[in-house]
């Protein structure tokens, strides 16, 4: 048998079910306290987005600065249920590859 590694995952605050440029700094401002308090080295973020139906590019642009700080800590994002409207948005955008996971 050859050993399983596992990998370390530090699940982010959800994205919530509206979520506009007004909400931006606050859910940034969450992830940031939960990062903070994590003692272990993650190597995959997770980013509950099920929740997510109404919400403008500001949810993308959460997305790939997450995704930025996570690649700086040499981790991965992770959405979770990523909703397909989300999806489309980044194809559009051209950065549909951050949401391929």
């Amino acid at each position: 048998l050859v050993p399983q590694k596992f990998m370390t995952a530090l699940v982010l605050p959800p994205l919530p079910e509206r979520f506009t440029h007004a909400q931006v700094h606050d859910f940034l401002q969450a992830c940031q306290q939960v990062l903070a308090s994590n003692k272990v080295a993650a190597e995959v973020w997770q980013l509950p987005a099920g929740a997510l139906v109404d919400f403008d590019s500001s949810a993308l642009a959460v997305c790939l600065s997450l995704q930025r700080q996570a690649h700086a800590k040499s981790a991965q994002l992770q959405i979770l249920d990523c909703p397909s409207r989300l999806r489309d948005l980044s194809t559009l955008y051209g950065v549909n590859e951050l949401l391929a996971a």
